[in-house]
């Protein structure tokens, strides 16, 4: 894939500036997802971006698999959606905030979807459930045949 072609795929919102010994601080990027290249750099982009937050090693694993857990369920049953990503700063904490969303069949019954072991692919059905494990806050939106809008939150412990 060309370095062109990458660039217009994801879309970075804004920024701070930066000079050319410091990293730019991304506060917002959107990521289109419709294949597993798709999946792997939504969980880089979320990880690098939780960095510059000072999150530890292991949080930034747990960001990085709920990042990947999430557009793993975008590409197999929407087929094609948008991870957002967004550093967040709130009054002492700071955190990430991930947006998943698709315009996909929705889910039927989320209380079973976050039951552990369910599952309508026959995977282990970790997904939803192990991405509310995962991070601080949880919230999903759904309506049949319109979609499925999965906000979580990880706030930093520094």
């Amino acid at each position: 894939m060309s370095d062109e072609h990458q660039r217009s795929r994801r879309k970075l919102d804004s920024a701070e500036p930066s000079s050319e010994k410091t990293a730019k601080i991304v506060k917002e990027s959107r990521i289109p997802i419709q294949s597993d290249l798709d999946i792997v750099e939504a969980r880089q982009q979320g990880r690098t971006m939780a960095s510059q937050l000072g999150f530890t090693s292991s949080e930034l694993t747990l960001v990085a698999t709920a990042i990947s857990e999430l557009a793993r369920n975008i590409v197999a049953y929407a087929s094609r959606g948008e991870i957002a990503l967004k550093l967040v700063n709130h009054s002492e904490k700071k955190g990430i905030v991930v947006i998943a969303s698709d315009e996909g069949p929705g889910i039927r019954d989320v209380s079973l979807a976050l039951q552990d072991g369910y599952s309508t692919s026959r995977s282990l059905g970790m997904g939803l459930p192990g991405v509310r494990r995962l991070m601080d806050e949880f919230e999903i939106e759904t309506t049949l045949g319109q979609g499925t809008k999965v906000t979580v939150k990880k706030w930093t412990n520094g």
